[in-house]
């Protein structure tokens, strides 16, 4: 099937157009601030039965993570997947192009850039409110998967960063009206665009592997085995099972163009992974090795 036409911009208010792609940065948030409000309520999920942040400090937290975001996955978007951005400053013809590194609503940003910003967000935050940084990492870590599946839906809805060519039962031509305008009728100018070919609807993989499947591991760990009281251990599993996904999927997401050929046949999404896994593991390990909290006796 080819694509449907969806309208980039979802509803209209006046002259300002509010786009799916916004509108999923904004659901992602809302739902994670939600969730991670529940989880700072609820103590006895917490060791020693006190969790890192209040609920006036998850509003806090949200507004750093929020810029760690946005900063964030468009620096890395650029660093990781087009430099030129940075040399566009120094070399644009007009203030538009200079100033292109800075404009979010034209595309691109990068989830490992993003989470780069939000981590170091995270790291400033607890340092400046004296907070435990494992705990407020395990506070954020089940939140992410909700923006990363309505971010997901949005790539999907936009016709963008589809999957490799297919000839799978569900495969989908991106190759639609929409498409045509930008790239071209046959959807492929100077080898930009999916080309008029059935691809796999790669965006819905990642929607429900990174984006559900997660969640619910994560939930699982959080609500059920209790890992919140074992700082780091929670953290450690977002970073594996998203590594684990992205690298595994990245196998029929078609490689960004201009990206080097890498040994092995690794793209840069599983190059930005390796880390995520290797680090995850380890505060994985550093977690269930440390004993179990034990509350202190009461007081006489």
């Amino acid at each position: 099937m080819v694509l449907p036409d969806f309208d980039p911009v979802a509803i209209s208010l006046g002259p300002l157009p509010l786009r799916w792609y916004a509108l999923a940065y904004v659901a992602g948030i809302m739902a994670g601030w939600w969730y991670a409000t529940r989880l700072a309520q609820r103590q006895s999920l917490w060791a020693p039965n006190r969790s890192p942040l209040d609920k006036d400090g998850v509003a806090d937290l949200a507004a750093w993570i929020i810029l760690g975001i946005i900063l964030g996955g468009r620096l890395g978007f650029a660093l990781f997947y087009n430099p030129s951005l940075y040399a566009q400053l120094f070399t644009g013809d007009t203030l538009g192009e200079r100033f292109e590194l800075l404009q979010i609503w034209t595309g691109g940003m990068s989830f490992h850039g993003g989470f780069i910003g939000v981590s170091i967000a995270i790291i400033l935050f607890a340092r400046s409110k004296g907070a435990n940084l494992l705990s407020v990492g395990d506070l954020i870590a089940p939140v992410v998967p909700i923006g990363l599946f309505t971010g997901r839906l949005a790539n999907f809805i936009n016709g963008e960063l589809w999957g490799r060519p297919s000839d799978a039962p569900w495969a989908i031509n991106f190759c639609n009206a929409r498409n045509q305008e930008i790239y071209g009728p046959a959807c492929n100018y100077m080898g930009f665009g999916p080309g008029d070919v059935a691809r796999h609807p790669s965006q819905l993989y990642e929607a429900g592997l990174e984006g559900l499947l997660l969640f619910a591991i994560l939930a699982f760990a959080v609500w059920k085995l209790r890992l919140l009281a074992k700082p780091g251990y929670v953290t450690g599993l977002f970073l594996v099972g998203y590594g684990l996904s992205r690298a595994a999927l990245e196998t029929v997401r078609e490689p960004d163009v201009g990206m080097p050929d890498f040994a092995l046949g690794l793209t840069m999404g599983m190059m930005l992974s390796i880390p995520m896994i290797l680090a995850g593991a380890f505060l994985i390990w550093r977690a269930w090795s440390r004993p179990p909290y034990v509350a202190p006796p009461p007081a006489a």
